[in-house]
């Protein structure tokens, strides 16, 4: 496989709201702040994969035709990817997995969702109105954690309060909120019992953009002063919604996901090999409980990483101090926003929120009933252990 790089990343500015633009003008603000950090135009670009969550979302159905030239894709190939809320990673996989067979030497990944346009309630039931909505399928499988584990209510608070100090870092952001405490997310009203109202994401209008580019491309842009994130290993897993003995605790593919990318990165110990992770956390304790279906934590003790502030942006392993899904949540770009900043990491491009001497990162999407999972492993070099 050609080695291949993130040389570009750019994103709007998230808001429950983005009346100041079309479809087209969204993404075509992520899409031009990309090209900018690459130091490209669209001439440059090979092919475009674009990904967003279902058509019922916003009611428009097959987007990526209408938006072709928005995107700059006129003339180019143009693929449409949709793997329910994992979506945005496996854009960035897609788009990368072209560059790597030597398909395409640069390529565009972007992804969107203008979710104030649609009623996400009514698109997550498949067009009837009646859904339990994200959080009330996922809730099950939180009090599952608590059971096992053992974790106090606390945990999922202080994921909230840590996820939200974070967005004020981020310029991008969707929510901030200057005077987030424990005990003003304790006080939230309870949604989905444990889930309460800001152990949860907002329903956000946004996209997100990333340039990969190959080896060549990638040392070239090292050469000029902009570092790239090489990506060092990549995979994509899913599995039924449901089968006699499956633990959406910990779902196989989630396993066999992470699995595979330490596999191609070289990793043995993540732990101490990742520097930081970009998770998809839209409901707080999926902290803990992603912790330790990666292997980052054993398991019952990913959620004491969290209760002793190692997970904080100042700690020993920082989760999401982008802050994360909570903060942001476009669903159809929240993964690739996951990938965008991991890469922004190993660049030391992160801002305010960089985690100092970043060299590994991993960025996980997931999606459906905990069903599809995509990862990747970036570095700021293509050998990082040795």
């Amino acid at each position: 496989m050609i080695p291949c790089a993130v040389v570009g990343v750019g994103q709007t500015h998230h808001r429950s709201k983005r009346r100041d633009v079309s479809f087209g003008g969204l993404v075509r603000e992520a899409v031009f702040r990309a090209l900018d950090d690459a130091r490209m135009t669209m001439a440059d670009i090979d092919a475009v994969v674009l990904g967003k969550a279902p058509d019922l979302f916003e009611g428009v159905m097959k987007p990526e035709l209408y938006l072709s030239d928005a995107l700059g894709a006129v003339g180019k190939p143009m693929f449409r990817v949709h793997t329910a809320g994992s979506v945005g990673g496996t854009t960035g996989l897609v788009a990368a997995s072209h560059v790597r067979a030597g398909k395409h030497r640069t390529v565009l990944a972007v992804a969107f969702e203008k979710q104030s346009e649609g009623n996400a309630q009514f698109a997550l039931g498949s067009g009837r109105g009646a859904s339990l909505g994200a959080g009330g399928s996922f809730a099950p499988f939180v009090r599952a954690y608590i059971h096992r584990s053992g974790a106090p209510e606390h945990i999922g608070w202080t994921v909230a309060v840590k996820d939200r100090l974070n967005a004020l870092k981020n310029p991008y952001a969707h929510l901030k909120i200057a005077d987030i405490s424990i005990d003003k997310v304790r006080d939230s009203p309870m949604m989905w019992d444990p889930i309460r109202y800001l152990e949860s994401c907002p329903s956000s209008d946004g996209a997100c953009a990333v340039v990969i580019t190959d080896e060549e491309g990638g040392r070239a842009a090292a050469a000029d002063g902009r570092p790239p994130a090489w990506i060092l290993g990549m995979s994509s897993r899913s599995e039924a919604g449901g089968f006699p003995g499956r633990d959406p605790v910990r779902p196989q593919a989630c396993l066999q996901c992470a699995q595979d990318v330490y596999q191609e990165a070289g990793i043995t110990n993540p732990r101490e090999q990742i520097d930081t992770a970009e998770l998809y956390v839209p409901f707080s304790w999926h902290e803990p409980l992603w912790l330790e279906a990666h292997h980052l934590a054993d398991e019952g003790a990913g959620w004491q990483l969290v209760d002793k502030g190692q997970t904080e942006l100042g700690g020993s392993f920082p989760i999401n101090p982008s802050g994360g899904v909570l903060s942001t949540n476009p669903i159809g770009a929240s993964g690739l926003l996951r990938f965008a900043e991991a890469a922004n990491q190993v660049r030391g491009a992160a801002g305010e929120h960089q985690v100092d001497g970043a060299r590994v990162a991993l960025g996980m999407a997931y999606g459906a009933q905990s069903q599809y999972f995509s990862m990747w492993i970036v570095a700021n070099n293509l050998q990082p252990f040795g």
